[in-house]
């Protein structure tokens, strides 16, 4: 086996340890060992269980040895993102109010990473209650592209510990982007899958009938591994869909020639820097290529929709805080604490008024994906920008705004989205497109990435100073 084992995709590392070829004891005590190598600069993890690593990952090696194999994560190290309940290390959720909390159960995400034999290297930081910023006590991780530069939010430790090969894969969630934006500054794939087709139970929330869990991985083929072993109906969430869990990994294979890809080019151009616009271009460029038909579409109505974002996650921000906000206020930074104030106070009208443009968004993207297969949309209007850039994010609504154009509305629908690496930007940091597809369409988006990813080698650009 190369020496490099953390430069190695999930899939390859999976497929050695089933051969026997390396032992999970070996991949997990290397991992490790980079871990205390780097991560005191780059912070994406808030607690490291290396104890309960190495013994699940012994467990693994013992039952490989017996021919025994739970999937294609048996003795895989993994990270998780910090709201998602281990009853093995705290689950702080990025507050300063919860970082104490140990759950007496898993969430079922975890539950289900560990029976599928996945060795969990520990708790990934994140932005306070999954909002826009970290709190005050807890400096957030840098993005291991560049210091300067954002990192995105809320995913931040599970973008940063997968781009800099601390893990070979992680769970990240998603409200408004929170598994898009990480994805795009860190040159990732992740999937935001169809709203209910991950089980939120034993995940904290930011806005429950926005939250979407999902993995973030070094290529489609390592995403698609993740999802297949945590998607599924839950008994715990009754909002997790009941359908059957497409095979997602052994579908990756096949062609892509025939399909169809809508892309509006006013939506996905007007006021959008010209190297997004040049990344969206060059991966319409390889999907044509790949045989895919790209034709022309008007995406329905979406400013009223996104401006309606902050607001209708405020009550329901509010409502997962109660029973901490306003008796523990002072615990709160400051962004966190005035989107709890604002949803206290949204006159339900108003918020009413948010919930029929959703119904309206949804239906009428029902009725295009009648006529597409899939959407091409950039990720983020800008590339990546600097923190100094940044410096409003979370304070100035028109900063937030802006981001969440290309995001939100996916949220609000309920839509299943590919995150895509498209290119290096002027600065040497990753561009990235998504691939939006129709409810329970996960397959067909792995599909579509891995076919991408096979003739492109966008994905497998990573930050050079980790060399």
């Amino acid at each position: 086996m190369a020496a490099n084992l953390h430069d190695e995709p999930l899939v390859f590392i999976a497929e050695a340890i089933r051969r026997r070829q390396v032992s999970a004891v070996e991949v997990t005590t290397a991992m490790l060992d980079r871990i205390e190598a780097l991560d005191g600069e780059i912070r994406s993890y808030t607690t490291v269980t290396a104890e309960h690593a190495l013994a699940a990952a012994a467990r693994a090696d013992c039952e490989t040895a017996r021919g025994i194999s739970r999937g294609p994560l048996h003795g895989v190290p993994l990270g998780i993102k910090d709201l998602c309940d281990t009853r093995f290390a705290p689950t702080g959720a990025g507050t300063v109010v919860h970082r104490e909390r140990v759950p007496d159960s898993d969430a079922t995400v975890v539950e289900r990473l560990e029976q599928g034999g996945a060795v969990i290297l520990g708790k990934l930081a994140m932005t306070e209650g999954a909002y826009t910023s970290h709190h005050p006590d807890n400096p957030g991780p840098l993005n291991p592209w560049g210091r300067g530069y954002w990192l995105g939010s809320s995913s931040t430790g599970s973008g940063a510990a997968t781009a800099a090969r601390l893990c070979f894969g992680s769970l990240g969630s998603d409200t408004g982007g929170s598994i898009r934006f990480p994805s795009a500054t860190c040159g990732l794939t992740g999937i935001k899958p169809s709203w209910g087709r991950v089980s939120r139970h034993g995940v904290f929330p930011l806005a429950t009938s926005l939250d979407h869990v999902g993995p973030m991985a070094r290529s489609a083929a390592d995403a698609a591994a993740i999802l297949g072993v945590i998607a599924g109906a839950d008994r715990y969430d009754p909002t997790a869909l009941a359908a059957p869990v497409d095979d997602y990994l052994g579908g990756l294979g096949r062609s892509i020639r025939g399909l169809t890809i809508g892309i509006d080019r006013r939506f996905t151009t007007e006021g959008i820097d010209a190297a997004v616009v040049a990344a969206l271009d060059a991966m319409e460029a390889v999907l044509r290529g790949l045989g895919a038909r790209l034709v022309e579409v008007a995406m329905p109505p979406t400013d009223r929709l996104v401006r309606g974002w902050i607001p209708f996650c405020s009550v329901e921000t509010a409502l997962a805080h109660r029973e901490t906000y306003p008796a523990r206020a002072a615990e709160y930074g400051p962004d966190l604490a005035g989107l709890i104030d604002q949803g206290r106070s949204v006159p339900g009208l108003d918020f009413g008024a948010i919930y029929h443009d959703r119904l309206d968004f949804s239906g009428a993207l029902a009725a295009l994906f009648a006529e597409v297969d899939l959407l091409l949309v950039p990720t983020m209007p800008m590339p990546v920008p600097s923190l100094a850039r940044m410096g409003e994010y979370g304070k100035d609504p028109e900063v937030l705004l802006r981001l969440l154009r290309f995001t939100a509305p996916f949220n609000f629908s309920g839509s299943p989205t590919i995150t895509l690496p498209a290119g290096i930007d002027a600065a040497g940091l990753p561009l990235s497109v998504q691939l939006v597809g129709p409810h329970l369409s996960e397959a067909l988006l792995c599909r579509a990435g891995h076919a991408v990813q096979q003739v492109t080698d966008w994905h497998a650009r990573r930050p050079l100073d980790l060399a």
